[in-house]
């Protein structure tokens, strides 16, 4: 997975959030539950680590603004 950027944290309220989940519907789920109580820049698919189990998505979480409606 890439590296965080300084930019992602760079200020209170801003966080990268990392999710490991058995599969892509439940990683996908818990960016949905996420994206419901904040802004969030959703990610589109999930990577594979070669020899680890499950699956890992990262999205980007904004605490300071509303999520989309």
């Amino acid at each position: 997975m890439r590296s965080i950027l300084d930019a992602h944290v760079a200020e209170p309220g801003l966080a990268v959030v990392e999710i490991a989940a058995a599969d892509d519907a439940t990683a996908f789920a818990i960016q949905q539950l996420l994206a419901e109580r904040c802004a969030t820049a959703r990610a589109d698919r999930t990577t594979r680590e070669p020899g680890e189990p499950g699956v890992r998505l990262r999205t980007f979480v904004d605490l300071r603004q509303q999520p989309d409606a």
